[in-house]
């Protein structure tokens, strides 16, 4: 759906926007991080027509954005990062506007409202003046807008943006819904709903694309992401002595005569932990399975500039 090969976007003498290079496919939902100022709405507005790069091509759905900028903006959504609403409008009025302008006809526009209100929740307030809905229904409007004449790619530019706790379990229930029947290519700085939405994460610093993949790909490129806690009632020592050659360890607690320990281990090594442990003479308590949090590889990967786009 999406093929981008070395994009760059310069202001003046300044390149927000450095060799960019990736793919996503069809029915993806993909998630774009990246601290402010790293370039992610400037690479969003070019995929959605709204600016040209200096250099490189950005091909959607084999159409060039410089080329054939119409037949582009036909086969995409965009949600900026400020919804396009127009308070004095109701809701199904200002949707019904927002489909003919994208070319639906005539006789299918009500069903194509009528769809997007049901896949937002906004069914209730469709007779609504837009200037009296809260922050969360705004940015449903802005998703049902975005999404009104069946985008085969949807960009969403930070959709949970001041939404409560219990709009955001919403939109990342919605964004989850969207899957398959579009491409979707969301950008947030919630990582947390980044992590339970996407399928895999593009994450760019300072313009360049320093990393792609799923989380446990992250991590293991990093030399970590998946880790296994222990509980072993024994002595510290006799307990490290176990688990010697498993993997590294680090004890993370001990009391009342418990060590509690973490094994960095990118494979799912508990079997052989476990066997340790017990063939050790030892007191089995605890064995999970951990993945190290987006939020942390996400920090890894902003701040200590690790490595380059896999």
């Amino acid at each position: 759906m999406i093929d981008v090969e070395g994009l760059t976007r310069y202001y003046g003498g300044h390149a927000a926007i450095r060799e960019l290079s990736f793919r996503i496919g069809r029915g993806e939902v993909i998630g774009f991080l990246g601290l402010n100022g790293a370039g992610k709405t400037t690479t969003l507005k070019i995929l959605g027509c709204v600016l040209l790069p200096t250099s490189g091509r950005a091909v959607i759905d084999g159409y060039d954005v410089v080329s054939h900028p119409h037949e582009v903006r036909q086969r995409i959504g965009y949600l900026p990062d400020t919804p396009p609403l127009y308070d004095e409008m109701e809701v199904g009025e200002f949707l019904a506007f927002v489909a003919r302008l994208r070319g639906v006809s005539s006789r299918e526009v009500s069903a194509r409202v009528d769809e997007a209100e049901e896949k937002t929740g906004l069914r209730d307030v469709h007779d609504a003046p837009i200037s009296s809905l809260s922050h969360g229904y705004r940015q449903r409007v802005g998703v049902a807008q975005a999404l009104v004449h069946r985008p085969a790619l949807l960009i969403l530019d930070e959709p949970g943006s001041g939404l409560d706790p219990r709009q955001l379990v919403e939109m990342r229930s919605l964004i989850r819904g969207l899957r398959g029947a579009h491409t979707v290519l969301v950008s947030s700085h919630l990582l947390p709903e980044i992590s339970q939405t996407c399928d895999r994460l593009l994450v760019i610093k300072e313009g360049e694309l320093v990393a792609q993949g799923t989380e446990e790909e992250l991590g293991q490129r990093l030399g970590g992401g998946g880790f296994i806690e222990v509980e072993v009632r024994g002595e510290r020592e006799r307990v490290l002595a176990a688990l010697e050659g498993v993997g590294p360890v680090r004890v993370t607690g001990e009391a009342e005569g418990v060590v509690t320990l973490r094994v960095e281990a990118p494979a799912d090594l508990r079997p052989r932990v476990a066997r340790a442990v017990v063939g050790a003479g030892l007191e089995l308590l605890r064995l999970d399975r951990g993945v190290e949090k987006l939020e942390s590889l996400f920090l890894r990967l902003t701040q200590a500039g690790e490595g380059s786009a896999s």
